[in-house]
This record gives structure tokens, C-alpha cells and sequence, in this order.
């Protein structure tokens, strides 16, 4: 037997028996690791223990109750009661457990009897329904518990219906005693359940203390289970307006996602790729346990393409829907023949495909021809530009024609996105059919144009600002050569903005050429105006200005000859004094006649 414990052996007539040990020095500090194997009940009581560490009775296989009362407990390991199959009644009441190990209750197969009372435990998780099957007694009560989850109450057999266990000695009739009093019980939907079951009279779930009240909200402070009228909690249902949305480049498209639950679930947005979602956001609540939720994105790119998440969360748990918005770029590659613009691919195939039945010595291939003038580019978020055709290499030219000879290729007019070229030709056929190629300078595949025969100048839109070019104009049919080529750049960007600017400059310097003089002017005029001497009858004018002082009483008195310096009236330094009163002390002189006082009055 342990130093510190003492060590009970209770026989029977028919020669078996069972030992007890009770350990209850105030000095011990830890688990004694010497006691009898053949231990039934361990008591370990008003210690100064503070944890229990890992398999602490593994050896005690016949131990069926263990007592770890009223000490400083205030960790226990997941496998602190290893072992102890056997074991049927644990009480760790008065102790200082902010948590328990719910997963340590699988060692425990028989377990029947767990008391926890008078700890500090805040919280029970959703999976410890799963571990407390098989209890029979369950004491909770002096706790910090606020809440229970709603899906323990929904796994937990003493809320979710009957009392089934796989143990053939638990009777499904059997007794669950539990006890729930004296915690800080926060009423809302999440322990509906446990406040309607306290309501009903059940001989197989019977509370320890049925006058279970509750601490929170404000308006249910106070208020017995009993009489609490709470609605049960609904875990969110959300969905989208739809779940796929394919909208044109720059176009706005609003994402709308509808959720119920109760509590009214709160709504937010992100997208799968984790991107910050920094659109405009409007939410509305039409009614209890219905909102929406609209999501703007105006003027879309190729970056807005994605997978967003509307997420539902309220007490009862969360739940998502998803919506893809897919971007499509429109590339236009056909323009009106009176206009000009670059011939369409389409086009030039099937060009290419009507000269090569009627010259069968040509050996390309054409590629193959669509009908359409338009290509959608779809994107995720990258752009799929079409690809340009090789069959406007100069390797693929044809046979020639001779007769048409091009002159005077040059620049009438360029902007940073175009240019306009113009030339002459001389045909000695009457037919002046020329090619028109351009590309950036220094690039080898150069990209035709569709020009009318008729006309000697064509405009080349779609260009880059600040970009070198070359472009050609040779007989149709012929490749360029050195003469029949010019080279140009586009302008800047900011040529407009430049020649504004100095606009503005030259208006601001001819503002204050103007305004200037005549500030000056102004302030000739004002100082001249303060440095004018005054003349003889204003300064007379300003004597006469002053006010003079009299010395007021209730009674008529008889002025000293002290007093009569300051009642003369025409004295320049009287007055000085009177009217700097705040500066001389003289000016605070007051005197008494006949019992009364006399006040300076202006």
C-alpha cells in the first residue's frame, strides 16, 4: 500500500473479497504509482494533484471505480485510462477541467457512471455524442457551459430517441440521469431541443434538477426551461440563380444567391481561387429566415472569369453554392468593302481555295474554311486569340502579273491606332488589282488587306501606339520590292495630352500678363490711400470722437481736492488714463462719500 494511502481489504464468508485504497494527503502531488494490482475502488481525494498523466492505472485491470475528487486536476491526457476495461464508475468532480477527453471514453467499454460537476468546462464537441452511448449517469451541472451543439443533441440517444446499446447487460429501458443545473445557459435555437425535452414528463431520461434556467439572451435572463419558447434551429438550404453564366467582354452581370434558415443565415462571397472579391455587395432580409444576396460585376474582364462561392452560415451550421461566370471576347475581322480594315481570314481562304482551281500548276494547300466572319473567344481567365493564317507568307505567292506597275508609295496621314497610305499605278492591262501587306518592322509574315481596285489609298486601323511599321503595296500576285515598301510609325499616346498642356500653358501665361498689372495697380492705390497725412479739421473730428467721464452716486457730493483731477473734463492726460483703465492702476481708484460708492461709468 502507498505511504500516503491507506489500503482496505473487505472479505466475504466465502473467502473472496475486494481491496480499497483512499488516498487523501494534502501533500500528495501525483498519481502513487504502487498500488495493489487487485484494487476495485481507488480514491484519490483533496490532493494537490494538477494532472493526470498518460496510462496512470494501466495495471489496475479489476478496477471498476475510480474517484479523482476535489484535488487541483486541471489536464488529462487522451490516454490517462488506458486499460481499464473494467472500469464503471468515474467521478472527476471539483476539479479545476476546462476540457475532457471525450475519445479517452472508447477505453472504457462499461463505463456507465461520468461526473464532471463543479469544473470549468465551456464547451461539449459535436463528436463526444458518439462516446457517451453507453452512460447511464452524466453530470454536468456547476459548469461554464453556455451552449450544446445541435448535432450532439441529434446523435445523443437521451434527445435522439431511444436507448439502444450494444451491451447485453444496458436494458433499452434503462434510466439516463442527467444533470444540467447551474450553468451560464445562453437560450437560443441551438439548445431548443434540450429546453423542450426538460418540458416533457419521460420516466426513462429524468434531470437531476428539472428548474434549469437560463442566463442569456437579456430578455430570457432568468427564465426556467420550462417556460422558454424557442424555435428550433435550421441549418441553411442556399442556391444560386444559376450555375454556369457565359456574358460578353465588358458586359455587367449580377451573381444571385437565395438562402433559408433559422436563424436568418448570414451570406458571404469569395471565389475558389481565393482572389478577394472587392465588388459591389447587396443583401437584403425579406422576411425571418429568408435572405439574398446580389453580387454586381460591371465592365468584366478576362481576370473576373472564375468559380464564386455563396456561403450560408447561421447557429445551426453552413452551406455553399457555386456559380461559374465564364467571359467571351468577341474578335471582328470583317469590315464593309467602301471602308477600309484587314481582310477577313475566312475571306482569304476562300480566295485562296477559288485561285488555286483556276491555276492547277499552284501547290499550296488552303486551309480549311469556315462561313463566319466572327470568332468567339471563350476564356477562363486567359485569352484564346486565333491563330493568324501562314498562307499570307510571301513564300506562297503565285504566278505574276506583269503589267501592273506601282509608283509613289507614302504616308498622307497617320494617328497612334492608324495610318493612310496612297500610291499610283500603271497598268498597261486596265487592271490595277494590287496586294496590300503590312506587319511590325522586322517581322518576317506580313498581314494582307482587302483594297478596291478602283482606288489608289487605303487606311490601316487596329494599329499599336508608339509602334514602328512597314507596309506594301506591290501588283497582286508579285512580291514587293525595296521601292514599293515604307516604313512609318504610329504616335503616341500622349501627343493629345501634350498639345493640350501647352495650350494650357500659353492661356496661363497670357492670364497673368493681364492680371498682374492690375494687382499691382492695387496696391498702389490701397498704400497710398493708409500713408496720406490727415489734414487739421480730421484730426479736430477725432478730439471731439472721445467720450468724456463723469463720476455717477446716488447722492450729490462735494468733490475733494484730490478728487477734482479727475473730473476735470478737458485734460488730455485724464483722459489718456481713463480710456487705457486696463493698463494703469491709477484708472481703478475708487473712493468712498457718505457711506455709498461711486462707479466709473462711460
Amino acid at each position: 500500500c502507498p505511504s500516503q494511502c491507506t489500503c482496505v481489504y473487505h472479505g466475504r464468508s466465502d473467502g473472496t473479497g475486494t481491496r480499497s485504497v483512499l488516498c487523501n494527503d494534502p501533500d500528495m502531488y501525483e498519481i502513487p504509482v504502487n498500488v495493489p494490482v487487485d484494487t476495485v475502488k481507488l480514491r484519490i481525494e483533496k490532493t494537490v494533484i494538477r494532472r493526470i498523466p498518460t496510462e496512470a492505472f494501466y495495471y489496475l485491470v479489476d478496477l471498476k471505480y475510480l474517484w479523482v475528487t476535489y484535488n487541483c486536476v486541471a489536464n488529462i491526457d487522451i490516454s490517462s485510462f488506458y486499460n481499464l476495461k473494467q472500469l464503471h464508475e468515474l467521478r472527476l468532480d471539483g476539479n479545476l477541467l476546462s476540457t475532457f477527453p471525450w475519445e479517452s471514453l472508447a477505453e472504457m467499454p462499461n463505463l456507465r457512471t461520468l461526473d464532471l460537476h463543479n469544473n470549468k468546462v465551456t464547451s461539449i464537441p459535436a463528436d463526444a455524442g458518439r462516446y457517451l452511448r453507453n452512460l447511464t449517469y452524466l453530470d454536468l451541472s456547476s459548469n461554464k457551459l453556455t451552449t450544446l451543439p445541435s448535432d450532439l443533441m441529434d446523435i445523443w440517444p437521451p434527445f435522439s430517441g431511444a436507448i439502444v446499446s450494444k451491451s447485453t447487460d444496458i436494458l433499452v429501458t434503462q434510466r439516463v440521469i442527467l444533470g444540467f443545473q447551474d450553468n451560464p445557459w445562453f437560450c437560443d435555437c441551438r439548445i431548443s431541443k434540450l429546453i423542450e425535452f426538460s418540458k416533457i414528463v419521460d420516466t426513462s431520461v429524468v434531470l437531476l434538477d428539472p428548474l434549469v434556467s437560463c442566463s442569456g439572451p437579456e430578455s430570457l435572463a432568468g427564465i426556467l426551461f420550462q417556460r422558454a419558447e424557442l424555435e428550433q434551429c435550421l441549418k441553411p438550404s442556399v442556391m444560386t440563380s444559376a450555375t454556369k453564366i457565359t456574358s460578353p467582354l465588358g458586359s455587367n452581370v449580377l451573381l444571385r444567391c437565395d438562402a433559408t434558415g433559422y436563424p436568418t443565415p448570414q451570406l458571404t462571397w469569395n471565389r475558389s481561387d481565393n482572389i478577394p472579391v472587392n465588388y459591389t455587395v447587396i443583401q437584403e432580409t425579406p422576411g425571418e429566415g429568408v435572405r439574398w444576396s446580389i453580387i454586381s460585376l460591371t465592365g468584366i474582364s478576362y481576370k473576373d472569369a472564375g468559380e464564386y462561392r455563396c456561403k450560408a452560415k447561421n447557429l445551426a451550421g453552413m452551406s455553399e453554392a457555386a456559380v461559374t461566370v465564364t467571359v467571351v471576347g468577341v474578335v471582328t475581322t470583317t469590315v464593309s468593302p467602301q471602308k477600309y480594315g484587314r481582310k477577313p481570314e475566312a475571306e482569304r481562304q476562300n480566295t485562296t481555295e477559288e485561285e488555286s482551281k483556276q491555276e492547277p500548276e499552284r501547290t499550296t494547300t488552303p486551309l480549311p474554311t469556315t462561313p463566319t466572319t466572327t470568332a468567339l473567344v471563350s476564356t477562363e481567365r486567359s485569352t484564346s486569340v486565333t491563330k493568324k493564317s501562314e498562307d499570307t507568307s510571301l513564300n506562297t505567292v503565285g504566278v505574276a502579273e506583269q503589267n501592273v506597275t506601282v509608283q509613289n508609295l507614302r504616308v498622307i496621314s497617320e494617328t497612334d491606332e492608324r495610318v493612310t497610305l496612297t500610291w499610283k499605278t500603271v497598268s498597261a492591262t486596265g487592271n490595277s488589282a494590287v496586294t496590300v501587306l503590312y506587319s511590325k518592322y522586322g517581322e518576317k509574315d506580313m498581314l494582307p488587306l482587302s483594297t478596291d481596285s478602283n482606288k489608289n489609298k487605303v487606311t490601316i486601323d487596329g494599329l499599336q501606339p508608339s509602334t514602328q511599321y512597314m507596309a506594301c503595296v506591290s501588283p497582286k500576285g508579285v512580291p514587293p520590292t525595296k521601292e514599293q515598301c515604307v516604313v512609318f510609325s504610329t504616335d503616341g499616346l500622349n501627343d493629345e495630352s501634350s498639345s493640350e498642356f501647352s495650350i494650357l500653358i500659353v492661356a496661363s501665361s497670357a492670364a497673368c500678363v493681364v492680371v498682374l498689372p492690375l494687382i499691382f495697380f492695387l496696391l498702389y492705390k490701397v498704400l497710398k490711400l493708409h500713408l496720406k497725412p490727415k489734414s487739421a479739421k480730421e484730426a479736430e473730428l477725432a478730439k471731439e470722437t472721445y467720450v468724456q467721464f463723469e463720476t455717477l452716486s446716488l447722492k450729490p457730493r462735494t468733490l475733494s481736492a484730490g478728487d477734482q483731477l479727475w473730473a476735470r473734463r478737458y485734460t488730455d492726460e485724464s483722459e489718456r488714463l481713463l480710456l487705457c483703465s486696463r493698463s494703469s492702476m491709477d484708472s481703478q481708484m475708487t473712493f468712498k462719500s457718505e457711506g455709498s460708492r461711486s462707479e466709473y461709468l462711460c
